[in-house]
């Protein structure tokens, strides 16, 4: 009887399952690196995506096989207009988890939110500091709700995106925390520092349906094959006549929620002129607002928000090891 003799391990991985379209655009934070000590700060922010271009950097790392010479690497630039905290929420502790307890929300909310919750316009809201000093020993958790302004960007968006920011530190000092906070704009170089680490969240471009070759990358068939090239020889056995979840198919790709670990902050500015490519980033424009720039590439098409959170695994700071010399500006149209 023969039988194969060579190597095949599976295409695709069996770690992005379902793959199906992302059901928002704001992409999901389901864990935050909480320290119950310490002094409070904010662990996440948020950026829209302008585009890539490289920069020179002098690598000072310790036992880097490039230290001490210049090298180039992709940087990633997020447009960061600072944030509007809108409200402050409060959470309890449940037979099923936390859950919300109550919020307390800015007197005056920007017009731009009813695009977004139109419900908030005739809210009322009768919540004051006052009522969550008297339930603050049901509080186990606070969390900032904050909303992005687009219309401080490049790019011609009017709606904002609203969600939360976990807190860290310890939990009176956190509402107190988060009391001055309310009703203020959060800027990136109040929560991110320059040589940190840090996790990025975003929904990935989509490509719509595609085919078991593109999707999963599996091996286009012989010349003389029967029937099919472009797609798997069997999807299962006759008998049971079930069609395992491992078999590659296909379906959607891309518009899947991602996340990048441990991408360093090269830089933090205020002055878009510093980073703007000549002609503008493609599909995006110019950048007017604050930017953060990140080594490495990030998820997701120009003008998608990207949300950064505080590294969970945590790497060493490699503050002043890396120094920029320079950064392209050529321009990035045709390429």
């Amino acid at each position: 009887m023969g039988h194969r003799k060579q190597s095949a391990p599976r295409h695709g991985s069996l770690a992005f399952i379902p793959r199906a379209r992302a059901r928002r655009l704001v992409a999901r934070i389901r864990y935050w690196p909480i320290e119950e000590r310490g002094e409070p700060k904010v662990l996440g922010f948020a950026g829209y995506k302008a585009g890539m271009t490289h920069a020179l950097v002098l690598d000072n790392r310790d036992f880097s096989n490039t230290r001490g010479k210049e090298i180039q690497v992709p940087i990633t630039v997020l447009e960061t207009p600072p944030l509007k905290v809108l409200a402050v929420r409060a959470y309890t502790a449940t037979q099923n988890g936390i859950t919300s307890l109550t919020e307390i929300w800015m007197e005056k909310i920007p017009e731009q939110i009813s695009r977004k919750i139109s419900t908030l316009k005739s809210a009322k809201f009768k919540n004051t500091t006052d009522d969550l000093a008297k339930i603050r020993d049901k509080i186990v958790d606070v969390r900032l709700v904050v909303c992005t302004q687009p219309w401080l960007s490049g790019f011609g968006k009017k709606t904002p995106e609203v969600f939360e920011l976990a807190l860290s530190g310890d939990l009176d000092k956190k509402v107190d925390f988060a009391m001055t906070l309310l009703g203020k704009e959060l800027f990136a170089s109040e929560v991110l520092k320059e040589g940190q680490f840090v996790d990025v969240f975003a929904v990935t471009k989509g490509k719509g349906w595609a085919s078991t070759i593109k999707r999963f990358g599996v091996r286009i068939m012989s010349r003389k094959s029967n029937k099919t090239r472009r797609g798997i020889a069997t999807m299962g056995a006759k008998s049971p006549n079930n069609v395992m979840y491992t078999v590659p198919r296909a379906g959607q790709l891309g518009f899947w929620q991602r996340v990048v670990r441990n991408l360093l902050v090269l830089k933090i500015g205020s002055k878009g002129s510093e980073v703007n490519v000549s002609g503008g980033f493609l599909r995006y424009g110019e950048v007017k607002s604050n930017y953060v720039l990140l080594m490495g590439s990030a998820p997701g098409p120009a003008k998608r928000l990207v949300r950064i959170r505080v590294s969970a695994r945590k790497g060493e700071m490699v503050e002043d090891k890396l120094r920029i010399s320079g950064i392209s500006l050529e321009s990035k149209q045709g390429v």
